[in-house]
């Protein structure tokens, strides 16, 4: 089966994305997200506490604190705080959206969204489905 252009793309920014969320500090999951529109990245993110804070994701009973900032919700405000716009943008991440951010990703105008890992709770998913998003699982982008 002949590989599309596209898909050698969307495998090459999710590793990007990937190598993106190793800057994170959080113990338990390390979740990279990169906003690509016209071929462009326009935005990043990882997930993280916000500006200011200590780097500490986890509490010390090793839960993650209520303020941390997921990896796509970091690389929306980074656009929002630009002169750039999400308007039919893609976004890679390399976790499925929680549904707290999938309301961010429907609002900001991303109309694709590429993901590694699906989060244990798919309401994110089934609401960017209702929403229009087209959304692509792609668990295998080691694989040439």
């Amino acid at each position: 089966m002949k590989k599309t252009k596209q898909a050698k793309y969307d495998k090459a920014y999710l590793r990007m994305a990937q190598e993106w969320g190793k800057l994170s500090f959080c113990e338990r999951k390390q979740v990279g997200a990169i906003i690509v529109k016209d071929r462009m990245i326009i935005s990043d993110g990882y997930n993280g506490t916000p500006t200011g804070f200590e780097n500490r994701c986890e509490d010390d009973e090793g839960d993650t604190k209520w303020y941390v900032l997921h990896a796509e919700a970091n690389a929306i405000l980074k656009v929002a705080a630009s002169t750039q716009s999400c308007e039919g943008a893609t976004l890679y991440i390399t976790l499925s959206p929680c549904k707290q951010c999938s309301k961010l990703i429907h609002q900001s105008g991303i109309k694709r969204v590429v993901y590694r890992k699906a989060y244990k709770d798919d309401s994110g998913v089934k609401f960017l489905e209702k929403a229009g998003v087209a959304l692509t699982h792609m668990p295998d982008i080691d694989t040439p």
